[in-house]
């Protein structure tokens, strides 16, 4: 009877295999991922709201941001004051019962908000929100 001397092969762990889905996990995540890039652009510090919660999408809102010193942005584009009512009117394509939200910067002064009011009033938009962060 012949005893074999040769020891038996550890069993191997392949790295390649696991690399490959990482980086196919990687790819995917990042293909599949939306930026906001609507509100991540914009440098405005919102207040906190004890009460505040993330409203649903809504597909034709109307986003008015009042930065800190005193400009105004209609859907991203800056807008003069002596023109906001005119944006407004174009933005809401003769719709009154259109969302607007208005996003003021925490340091901004109240008379530059509610100015910002007072032109959704007169381009008959009633539907006003304020944007806040909750917490």
């Amino acid at each position: 009877m012949r005893i074999r001397d040769d020891e038996i092969p550890e069993p191997e762990f392949s790295m390649a295999p696991l690399i490959d889905i990482v980086f196919q996990l990687l790819i995917f995540f990042m293909v599949s991922t939306t930026y906001s890039k609507q509100e991540k652009e914009l440098g405005i510090e919102l207040p906190n709201a004890s009460n505040a919660h993330t409203p649903e999408q809504r597909p034709e809102e109307i986003v008015i941001n009042v930065f800190r010193d005193g400009r105004v942005s209609v859907l991203g584009r800056d807008v003069t004051h002596e023109a906001l009512v005119d944006a407004l009117v174009a933005a809401a394509h003769a719709q009154s019962d259109v969302p607007v939200t208005i996003r003021g910067d925490r340091l901004v002064h109240h008379e530059d908000v509610v100015a910002v009011m007072d032109a959704c009033g007169s381009a008959g938009l009633t539907n006003l929100t304020v944007g806040t962060l909750g917490g």
